[in-house]
């Protein structure tokens, strides 16, 4: 064991919200629940995180009502095969190892027990055969000046462009059928392009006009069917595709918006009044958290209609049309770190140093 047991354990008390903060900083995005005297009590994952917010369960519950309290582990005297067996099968990242009375000695880790391997690049993704549309015709005024000479899809992050990221993340799971909405300085993407020779197929929307983050996919009625992917051209999600797709088809919905959860304090005192100006409360520095918009969708191509043809049309335009027609619309939750937007320069300082290329 090479890593340190104390970031991964956490103790029952710890509320849903405190316990998202702390599996941000884990990569195998999994923890696990012990008593004073780390008797292993359950695992928490970004799972049931997931499942707990989509049956609308508190933030501020304590993280036994959300937690597996049948985790897999191995006693001391295991066998490394049955590990193997376990990580594979189950598609987890660490097993706790315990001693006398579940106390957790120990945790296994998949680049340790499979010799350094991650389990990114070891375990074959779930395919997926839908293509996937990238929204790049904007003008990314707020990367202003590198956007006057690149279009915002070149912008670099590393060696590579973002909308290469971008494709490259859809990549592993078979997916090789790409659109790509193009305005502002198209000439340029398409030139990039020409040159790579990417060996996926690639096909672009020219919008004569900006038409916003949605009126580009009017562009596909009656030659896509089926769901399929839309992504800002600006964003990077780290996530499993393949868990967002079966999300989206097991609710049999229209549109499937991903969203991050967001934690926002407030570094002051906020005054809670009532009856004209009476003080309620003073509640300290609060902290709110909220589900935010990232502008990674998945969107049943039945919803093509609602787009009005030839006009400036935002996807959430599209939201509000497809509820109105009483078409499902639901949110597919992921944590905070999941979500990198390289849009405007603070985030795109951040965005460079989380990604290493």
């Amino acid at each position: 064991m090479t890593k340190k047991i104390s970031p991964f354990l956490i103790h029952p008390d710890t509320t849903v919200k405190i316990a998202m903060k702390q599996l941000d900083q884990t990569a195998e995005k999994i923890l696990f629940v012990v008593d004073d005297q780390e008797k292993l009590v359950g695992s928490l994952s970004d799972g049931d995180i997931r499942r707990w917010i989509l049956a609308d369960g508190g933030l501020e519950k304590n993280i036994t009502e959300v937690c597996n309290r049948n985790p897999v582990f191995f006693h001391q005297d295991f066998e490394i095969e049955d590990v193997k067996t376990e990580m594979i099968s189950r598609r987890i990242e660490c097993v706790p190892v315990v001693g006398k009375g579940r106390k957790v000695t120990e945790l296994l880790f998949w680049e340790e027990v499979f010799g350094g391997r991650s389990r990114q690049v070891s375990v074959q993704k779930t395919p997926l055969s839908c293509p996937v549309v990238i929204m790049a015709g904007g003008k990314g005024t707020r990367l202003d000046p590198f956007t006057r000479i690149l279009p915002k899809p070149l912008i670099p992050i590393g060696n590579k462009p973002i909308i290469e990221i971008i494709i490259d993340k859809f990549r592993p799971y078979g997916i090789d059928r790409f659109f790509v909405s193009v305005n502002h300085k198209s000439r340029i993407i398409k030139s990039y392009f020409e040159e790579e020779g990417p060996d996926y197929h690639l096909n672009y929307l020219e919008e004569t006009k900006p038409l916003g983050t949605g009126g580009a996919l009017k562009f596909l009625e009656g030659s896509v069917s089926g769901s399929f992917f839309v992504t800002n051209c600006d964003i990077i999600i780290e996530a499993d595709y393949s868990d967002i797709w079966q999300f989206h088809q097991d609710n049999k919905n229209a549109i499937t918006i991903v969203a991050s959860m967001k934690h926002f304090n407030i570094p002051y005192g906020v005054c809670e009044i009532k009856n004209g100006g009476t003080l309620k409360e003073i509640r300290e520095k609060p902290e709110f958290s909220f589900l935010v918009n990232t502008g990674m969708y998945l969107v049943d191509s039945k919803v093509l209609p609602l787009i009005p043809e030839d006009s400036f049309f935002h996807l959430t335009h599209l939201i509000e049309k497809a509820q109105e027609a009483k078409l499902k619309v639901k949110v597919f939750p992921i944590s905070e770190k999941a979500w990198i937007d390289t849009g405007e320069w603070s985030e795109y300082r951040k965005a460079l140093e989380l990604i290493k290329l």
